[in-house]
């Protein structure tokens, strides 16, 4: 149940710890440190104030809170013993459905990164595609255990930002969502293509996931965007373009076969917070592309 940020700075200790105390995993010290800190002008400073804690504790505090958060798809995962955000974070990419070379696979990375740093593989999950976590784990193995001691509060940055949003609400929300949005032209006759299918892929390896249609309107564009309200997954994409079937409603002569009849644009997404806007310029002969605003 969300929260008013505004009912948040007057509320107890108690009332406050309840609200918040587990958006930082198994660390309720986090909020009851924070609450003192009240009132918070916003909910990005209520975030701030909350990381601000976790920054200034002890080095041994802050690595006791690391190894309280739990492997990505391993056991404890697997059994349902993690907190319910931690669940639920798993779960919207797919890493409580692998199948056992997949799960041996996380199960043998985890164990190499624990065995180095002391602690568990941290990545805000909601911000990657599973081959993204992958790329990552296999990236930050390299890293030194400075390196990676910084990059894992980054990431618990991320986590506890998106948790936060997901709880509170109020002036100054942090920015946790992305957009990824199209549209497509007709350029042989300089207006937009109505009524053109448009597809989404979510690549995973050589396989490509179907996880949003839509079709455009009348400004060329689909009603809503392709993703929102959450963020970007880093990742490869595909979207599809059933312009064949534009160009035969306007009677136009394209072969048969048609030369063009579905379009695919392949894309990478690296900012999970960003604005990526993938529009299709076409005619019976030829497309382009760009990455708009």
């Amino acid at each position: 149940m969300t929260k008013k940020l505004a009912d948040l700075n007057q509320m107890t200790l108690p009332g406050f710890s309840g609200a918040v105390g587990d958006t930082f995993e198994r660390a309720s010290w986090v909020a009851e440190a924070a609450w003192a800190k009240r009132p918070f002008s916003s909910v990005t400073s209520l975030h701030e104030a909350m990381m601000g804690v976790v920054r200034a504790a002890p080095r041994e505090r802050q690595l006791e809170f690391l190894r309280g958060h739990p492997d990505l798809a391993g056991k404890a995962a697997r059994a349902g013993a993690i907190t319910d955000d931690s669940k639920s974070e798993q779960s919207s990419v797919g890493l409580d459905s692998l199948n056992e070379a997949e799960f041996a696979r996380f199960h043998r990375l985890n164990d190499a990164y624990t065995a180095k740093f002391g602690f568990p593989f941290i990545v805000c999950v909601r911000r990657h595609t599973r081959d993204s976590i992958l790329a990552q784990f296999e990236r930050r193995l390299g890293h030194d255990a400075a390196t990676e001691f910084a990059a894992a509060l980054l990431e618990i940055f991320y986590i506890t930002r998106l948790r936060i949003a997901a709880k509170v609400t109020g002036e100054g929300m942090p920015k946790v969502n992305g957009r990824l949005s199209t549209h497509v032209l007709d350029t042989q006759v300089g207006r937009p293509a109505v009524g053109v299918a448009v597809e989404l892929y979510e690549f995973a390896g050589k396989a490509a996931h179907l996880i949003a249609t839509a079709v455009t309107n009348s400004d060329g564009r689909t009603d809503q965007p392709l993703i929102g309200d959450r963020p970007l997954p880093i990742g490869c994409y595909e979207l599809r373009f059933a312009v064949g079937d534009h160009f035969r409603s306007r009677g136009i002569e394209q072969g048969d076969p048609p030369f063009l009849d579905i379009v695919p644009l392949r894309f990478s997404i690296a900012e999970p917070e960003g604005h990526y806007h993938v529009p299709l310029l076409c005619t019976p002969w030829s497309y382009s592309t760009y990455r708009g605003s």
